[in-house]
Order: C-alpha cells, then structure tokens, then sequence
C-alpha cells in the first residue's frame, strides 16, 4: 500500500508516531495486542496506558526533563497536548490522571479517518514485509502457525512494541538484529486509596513550602520508626528470589527494598528523603518522609513515589501499612515488577532510528525502532522518539531530506549518545546534562550552567523547527 506505515504496539511511541503521520496525510494500521494477549501491569485497553508512575518528571525549563517537554510541546507533540489536558497537581512535575490520558489518546487514534486499529498480536513479518499474528485470544494462547494479518505489505515498519515486547515479536527480533534479545527488570510502584488515610498524621506540603497546600501529601518517619520500617522491608518476602545485582535494576527505576540493601539509610538520603519539609505535629523536619503523588484530578487515590517494588502482595501490604498514617491503607494497586525488553541501540540504529542490520536489510520495507525498546527510557523520551521517527517517515515518503537534530537539543543528545557505535555497555539511558557537550567556555555555576544548556538547546531548536518547515515537514 502506499503511503502507508505499520506500527507494532499501541503505547506511547507508537501512538504518538501514527497521529504524527497521520497529521502528514499518510496512512497507518497500528497494530495494538491489548485485549487479546494482555500484560502483567497493564489495567484497561487504552492505549498509551503508562504502567509504572504517572509522572512525566520535572517541568523546569532548565532541566533535562523540562527541556524535551519545551521540545515536544514546541513540535506539536499530540501526546503532551493530552498531557495538559489530563494533569494533576504534582509540584514541579507533570502527572497525568492515567485513565484520562489514556482515553484521550485512544479517542483520537480511533476517530482518524487515516488510522486503522488492529488488536492484533504480531510476531514477526512474510518476506514481503506483511506482518504475521494473531487476531484471537486462542491463537494467541496457543501460539501456533502465525496468519497474515493484511493483504498488502505497508512502505515501512516501526516496532514500539515497548519494554513489555511479546515473546514471539521478541525471538523475531532477535534474529534480526543478529543477537538474543537484552532484557532487564522495571518495577511499578503502589498506589492507595486516600481515603484509607490517617490525615491527623499524614500532612499536604511540597518541598520548601512549610505552611501552605502542596501538591503531595508526606507520612513522616522517626528514627525508631524509620528503622522498624527498613528491617521489615529487607526480611520481606519477593516474588523474585534471585539475589540480582545492582547492575540488573535499572537505576532510575530501582525497587526499593533494593535500594534499602545498599545501606539502611539509602532511603532516606533517596526517596524518602526529609529536606525541605516540616511536620506540623512536631515543627521538626521528619527523620525519613514518603511522598505521595495523586493519581487522579480529584484526589482519590495516592501513588507512593519512588516505591518501585519486587514484594509479594501480602508483604507490600504488610510492611507499607507500616509508614506512618498508613496503618489501614486501602491499595488501589499493588507494585509490580516485570521484564524489560530493549536492543543494542548503538550497534543496531543510525540516526533516524531505522534499523542497520543485514538481516533487516534483507527486507523489502525498512524497519524503525522506537521507544523503549530502543533502548531510550521515560515516557517523554518515548513520545519523543515516536515523533522523531514519524518525521523521517514523512521525509522518507515526500523524497525530502530530514533535517539534522543537533546534539545541542537534550533528545539530540540522546539520540548522539544512543545510536554512537562507540558508546559500549549500553543501558537504556533517558536525557540528562551528562552526555550534552559541555558548554565552550566553563561554566561553575552549576545553575548558570543548566540556564546556558536550555538556552543553546532553544536556539537549535529554533533552527530545526526552520529546517523542518523548509522541508514541509513541519
């Protein structure tokens, strides 16, 4: 078909990507396995559904995160649009109310004349490039010969499958890629009910905002407290038992009974750290805290930041009933911890995130990755590569140039850092001032010098958005 685009997998990528080309006037399936083969950690069939916090990290403008947000919401990100519109208190973060943000994005995608939506698991591709799979339940379960899913192959492929990648899709693409799959484990935190709460100890303040309605609420730890809390947690029993090291957890996404291994204070220098918060029972900064972050716009439910965990249900529910105020606390849902899939991206990607292996280029239509599968990790970080490979589709299909992305813009830098073949070692990295230049001339200030990042990062961003609409991609 052409002008036509298959996408594999109905998150945040993916989603983003088919409304972009939609926008361009190309057509899309996007093929989603949700309902027919579900997850471990997904709740609904919305797509876009974000499975671990509902945050989309820090909005200031002269931080990394707070960067790719400027970034997105100045390309037209379709999905920080829905993220506007669906936000819930949280400081200076981003958090969306999950089903909201999910329906929206599902609503759209469903209403576009140029987007097909096909539930269907794919596993792999004919030699024409047509993806095979499944359309049911059964098959699905059953696993057997796969079926052509379409009748004509599309003018392109983009996996987004995501971290959570079928077993099938998964051995697919590992032959493509000419090695097994690399996988880790990510952990998704609990949440509660707020109701459950006892609010005569548990306190609404944000950080350095003594006195006034934050936008979290804190349960605080005394030390005596604070200790009965982290010898719990560390004789808790896991629903994995493998003793894995530190290197196996991603870092930004470390359990935190892992954490609490490191030392029994971790936590509380971590996480659960005290700093800028005071206790109105005792006019005392507490000895450890635990924020909790609102789930919803009506405060009906808590997620407990920064709890990524690996226990039971029953031991979550025990030894989390233990932080103060929430001795009878309701969950809403219980943290989870599940597998990670993602590729070498250094080794395996070129700069517009196409697929560089013979076998892919064996194919008769090229293969995009996007996402975390790509080995990039956030939420903003996958909407953002599903927006960056949608432009070079629309370049690819005009028979136009896709302008440079400078590795002055944070996800320019990113995506320097994860398609250099001489990066070695790699783990899904998401941005960060690490791997941006250093400014020319050394800045001390650390302050200073992230107002300098932002502001160079505008201006090629300024210079993009020009290429990009003298190429008509804009």
């Amino acid at each position: 078909m052409k002008n036509t685009v298959d996408i594999i997998g109905g998150g945040l990528a993916g989603s983003e990507c088919a409304l972009q080309l939609a926008d361009r006037g190309i057509r899309v399936r996007l093929f989603e396995m949700r309902p027919i083969r579900t997850t471990d950690v997904h709740h609904t069939d919305n797509l876009g559904e974000l499975v671990c916090s509902n945050s989309l990290k820090s909005t200031k403008p002269d931080s990394a995160a707070g960067m790719l947000k400027t970034e997105l919401e100045r390309l037209g990100s379709r999905l920080m649009a829905f993220a506007r519109e669906n936000e819930v208190p949280a400081g200076g973060a981003l958090a969306v109310e999950r089903e909201g943000f999910g329906r929206s994005i599902t609503e759209a995608i469903a209403s576009n004349s140029l987007i097909e939506l096909v539930r269907a698991e794919v596993v792999g591709f004919d030699q024409s490039g047509r993806p095979l799979g499944y359309l049911d339940e059964a098959a699905c379960k059953a696993a057997g010969n796969p079926a052509l899913l379409v009748e004509e192959a599309a003018d392109a492929v983009v996996l987004a499958s995501g971290p959570l990648t079928s077993d099938g899709l998964a051995r697919y693409l590992g032959g493509l890629t000419g090695q097994a799959h690399l996988a880790f484990y990510d952990a998704a935190a609990p949440i509660v009910m707020a109701d459950s709460l006892d609010l005569d100890v548990v306190f609404r303040q944000s950080r350095y905002e003594a006195g006034t309605e934050g936008d979290y609420l804190n349960a605080p730890f005394d030390k005596a407290s604070y200790q009965a809390f982290i010898d719990a947690l560390l004789s808790a029993e896991r629903v994995i038992k493998k003793e894995f090291e530190t290197a196996d957890l991603f870092q930004a996404c470390q359990p935190i009974e892992e954490i609490a291994r490191r030392g029994a204070d971790a936590p509380r220098f971590g996480c659960m750290k005290p700093v800028g918060l005071v206790d109105p029972a005792t006019g005392m900064k507490p000895w450890a805290n635990v924020q909790l972050r609102a789930e919803d716009h009506s405060g009906q439910s808590y997620n407990l930041v920064g709890f990524q965990t690996n226990l039971t249900f029953p031991e979550q529910r025990r030894v989390f009933r233990m932080i103060p105020g929430l001795e009878k606390a309701e969950f809403a849902r219980y943290g989870v911890m599940h597998r990670n899939t993602f590729i070498d991206a250094p080794h395996l990607l070129d700069a517009s995130l196409k697929l560089v292996t013979p076998a892919a280029e064996k194919l008769p239509v090229d293969i995009y990755v996007a996402g975390q599968l790509g080995g990039t990790e956030g939420y903003c970080e996958a909407i953002r590569s599903g927006l960056h490979v949608a432009l070079a589709l629309a370049a690819k299909l005009k028979g136009v140039t896709l302008p440079v992305l400078s590795a002055d813009t944070v996800f320019g830098a990113l995506l320097s850092y994860a398609t250099n073949p001489q990066t070695v070692d790699y783990q899904p990295m998401h941005v960060n001032f690490g791997i941006i230049a250093a400014p020319e001339e050394h800045i001390r200030n650390k302050r200073e010098r992230y107002a300098y990042y932002a502001w160079r990062g505008n201006k090629a961003l300024d210079e993009y958005l020009e290429a990009l609409r003298e190429s008509d991609l804009a």
